[in-house]
């Protein structure tokens, strides 16, 4: 059981890999936000994965951390204003 656990969390740091690319070549601000958020999301269930293989209750409380922090960075990026260049109308 504990080694389909583990190929499980190494499937997910693949994904992330694909995340950071997608964060890297992201064509707008949107795209780069989104491709975070699944980095965020990805990283705490490769946590929680981890601490529950490895019996750590600390990394379950981390990955919580790390949600917290997603959920404010999205609202940050939310509440962002957005900036007009003088050519374009209003």
């Amino acid at each position: 059981m504990n080694q389909i656990l583990m190929l499980m969390a190494l499937f997910l740091l693949g994904n992330l890999i694909v995340g950071l690319l997608r964060v890297y070549q992201g064509p707008n601000p949107a795209d780069r936000m989104l491709a975070l958020l699944l980095f965020a999301t990805t990283t705490v269930a490769t946590m929680l994965l981890l601490a529950y293989v490895q019996s750590m209750p600390a990394l379950a409380i981390v990955a919580l951390v790390f949600v917290m922090l997603a959920a404010i960075g999205s609202i940050a990026f939310v509440q962002l204003p957005t900036r007009i260049r003088p050519d374009q109308e209003r």
